[in-house]
């Protein structure tokens, strides 16, 4: 049991360590925008459904495999009611 107990202070040290080392690294911008520019997609899908067909078209149109163009097509309606013509295209 002693050899547990003389790691606790080396343990205390390594999360100070890795604490302090976290709170120098600065965010990055980059992380930002994307999640700006996902919440600016997502409200497009959710709020025009002519983008959200059109995007259904965009993704799910090519896919051949029924189980897996009905599953990308659910991904859309989670959004809101699509039109009936985003089935696929001519």
């Amino acid at each position: 049991m002693r050899s547990h107990k003389s790691m606790i202070p080396a343990a205390a040290l390594l999360i100070v360590l890795s604490v302090s080392a976290a709170a120098q690294i600065p965010p990055d911008p980059g992380a930002a925008a994307n999640i700006r520019e996902s919440q600016a997609y997502e409200q497009m899908l959710r709020s025009n459904p002519a983008f959200r067909a059109k995007r259904m078209q965009l993704e799910c149109g090519s896919i051949s495999d029924p189980e897996l163009r009905s599953s990308c097509v659910a991904s859309f309606q989670a959004y809101g009611p699509t039109p009936a013509s985003s089935g696929r295209s001519r």
